[in-house]
């Protein structure tokens, strides 16, 4: 009996360690496999955290770059707003430029059109004074037709000879020289200073010419001496022109010595000027006027140069 109680106690108390040391190796083995399990999350929590690092890198990169380039994009634009403002500061100049132009060309056209319609006014102007020297040509011709006064057909000029008005190296009219100036003077004076031409007579010229015989200094002196002694006479009164034709004369008299600048020439039986001077013709007192043509026609060129400066 005691033998079998021994043999039940030894086996009990093995039995007890036995499962005690079953179960301390379970507990080690569920250690190990926590472990084992932990070890494994571990590893792929880092794998993850790893890929998640490198993602993260890889996104600010790309934000980076990204960045960068709207930087870039910024620069770029405030580059493109600059050269807008630009362009349309450049555009608003060329605009006003270009209505400046326009006025400026508008002005010009009015310039152009006033300088042509003053021009056909001056023209026409021209016209009638050419129109007028035919007919105070053809008035003096007709007073003239029964003198032995001859006119002119081109100039309307009338001519005296210094040796029927002077005697020789003389500037002083002879008494008979007198009587002929009183009949042809106021004759002469009356067509041009009538109230149908008086207003196209720019100028009534009386000159004096000298043959070429002595110094033209000499010459000039008597030329002019014996032009003014003729324009004495028509401004006298008591030679048969009228006080208010006087008072007109005066205005617009001048007085020339020409010396013997102007000589004539002899003629040969053909009528042709020959090289020989005609020494009595050259002496010679010419009384002749002057139309407003002239200043017509530098009137003319006024305009016209007004014109080309407007347009250019």
């Amino acid at each position: 009996m005691k033998n079998k109680r021994r043999n039940r106690e030894a086996f009990a108390e093995h039995s007890y360690w036995q499962s005690y040391s079953d179960m301390m190796a379970a507990l080690l083995l569920i250690f190990i496999l926590m472990i084992a399990i932990t070890l494994a999350i571990y590893r792929q929590k880092t794998n993850d955290l790893e890929e998640t690092r490198l993602e993260l890198n890889t996104a600010q990169s790309q934000l980076d770059q990204t960045i960068e380039d709207l930087e870039l994009s910024k620069a770029e634009l405030e580059k493109s707003n600059g050269e807008l403002a630009s362009s349309l500061a450049q555009l608003q100049q060329a605009y006003d430029q270009a209505a400046l132009t326009q006025e400026e060309l508008n002005n010009a056209y009015l310039e152009i059109e006033n300088a042509r319609q003053e021009l056909t006014t001056t023209k026409q102007e021209l016209q009638d004074i050419v129109g007028i020297r035919t007919d105070i040509i053809g008035a003096l011709q007709s007073a003239f037709s029964n003198s032995s006064m001859k006119v002119d057909a081109q100039t309307g000029s009338i001519t005296f000879s210094s040796d029927v008005l002077f005697r020789y190296n003389s500037a002083s009219l002879t008494t008979d020289s007198k009587e002929t100036l009183k009949n042809i003077i106021p004759m002469y004076l009356d067509v041009l200073l009538q109230d149908q031409f008086r207003d196209y007579i720019a100028e009534i010229i009386i000159e004096g010419h000298t043959d070429t015989d002595g110094s033209y200094q000499s010459n000039m002196k008597l030329s002019y001496e014996r032009a003014n002694a003729v324009a004495d006479f028509c401004l006298n009164k008591r030679n048969g022109l009228h006080e208010t034709k006087i008072e007109q004369l005066q205005k617009i008299l001048t007085v020339n010595g020409k010396s013997w600048s102007s000589p004539v020439y002899q003629k040969d039986a053909s009528g042709n000027l020959m090289q020989e001077v005609d020494m009595p013709a050259s002496r010679r007192v010419e009384i002749k006027f002057r139309l407003k043509e002239d200043e017509m026609i530098e009137k003319i060129e006024r305009v016209l140069e007004q014109g080309q400066i407007s347009v250019n």
